[in-house]
């Protein structure tokens, strides 16, 4: 797996935007400090509801951003899998979703792309 700054790179070298959590050290090793953390990243309205469904809808989203791809990458995602699972597979889940949703093919087209990295450390 490629370490953040090389993804960061790679996504900039082809004109997307790159945005950072990280979970290391525990700073987001909990359902609602995780969802903060993608939050503050992506600069996410102050309407933000700090639930699935809010994060689901933001991240299919992006009206506040750039048009273009947004790269959200998640560094130490292993801090949450291993402290909360079940929270982790859910937000897996919903950035899975989102990503589907406003890939090429997906049902939320529009002038911005999501794409997601996670890395465990």
């Amino acid at each position: 797996m490629d370490n953040a700054s090389s993804v960061a790179a790679k996504a900039k070298s082809r004109g997307a935007f790159p945005h950072l959590i990280t979970s290391a050290g525990g700073a987001a090793a909990d359902k609602a400090s995780t969802m903060d953390a993608i939050a503050s990243a992506l600069s996410f309205p102050d309407w933000f509801g700090r639930n699935l469904d809010a994060l689901y809808d933001c991240l299919t989203d992006l009206s506040w951003l750039p048009s273009g791809e947004h790269v959200l990458i998640w560094v130490g995602s292993d801090a949450l899998k291993t402290a909360d699972p079940k929270a982790y597979l859910a937000i897996r889940g919903v950035l899975s979703d989102a990503q589907r949703a406003l890939g090429p093919t997906g049902d939320r087209s529009d002038s911005r792309r999501l794409t997601v990295v996670v890395t465990e450390s």
